[in-house]
């Protein structure tokens, strides 16, 4: 997995987890989903490179 992508992927995890966060702290359900859904991108797109690197190798 390149660099950047993996850090892309962080990127969404810890930014969905701050939206999430935020959401809960001011009772804002829509954030918060926004942000489990950010989470849940971040990790899967982080899977599936995972997945591709190991098969190029």
């Amino acid at each position: 997995m390149g660099i950047g992508k993996k850090a892309r992927n962080i990127g969404h995890i810890v930014e969905g987890k701050a939206k999430e966060t935020t959401g809960k702290a001011l009772g804002n359900k829509s954030m918060q989903r926004r942000g489990k859904t950010e989470q849940a991108l971040g990790k899967m797109r982080q899977a599936v490179e995972k997945g591709r690197d190991t098969f190029k190798h």
